[in-house]
């Protein structure tokens, strides 16, 4: 399993990547496994104000539709436009093209709250 160690982690299974006060987020490597393909990404909380934890859209794939928790509170940006017609970019490249989220960076304290590409690991048996 494919797990970066320069990324954060949650226990819902999004990644987030910091440069420098913009973070961008997506679902880890196992996250698109055990959702099988992915076949539309839904996002409308561009321009919004997030909190840590709240759903921030939901992807869709084959057998079922799963929400999106934001890792931390702040400005949704950008959204990934590659997915509107490339939503398998998840599945193929989770954590380069198949981004979802690019957000301002609210709290930088609920950084350190994040889980370690080791501890996430372990949570999910890697």
């Amino acid at each position: 399993m494919n797990l970066p160690a320069s990324l954060k982690y949650t226990k819902e299974h999004e990644w987030i990547r910091v440069e420098g006060d913009v973070a961008f987020i997506g679902i880890t490597d196992h996250a698109q496994k055990e959702l099988g393909d992915i076949v539309y990404v839904d996002i409308d909380t561009l321009d919004k104000e997030v909190t840590q934890n709240e759903v921030f859209g939901t992807v869709e794939a084959v057998k079922t539709v799963s929400d999106l928790f934001s890792p931390i509170s702040g400005t949704v940006l950008e959204i990934n436009d590659k997915l509107d017609g490339s939503p398998e970019l998840v599945n193929s490249d989770p954590y380069g093209d198949g981004w979802m989220i690019k957000m301002s960076i609210g709290n930088p304290a609920e950084l350190e709250a994040l889980l370690s590409a080791e501890t996430y690991g372990e949570l999910v048996g890697a």
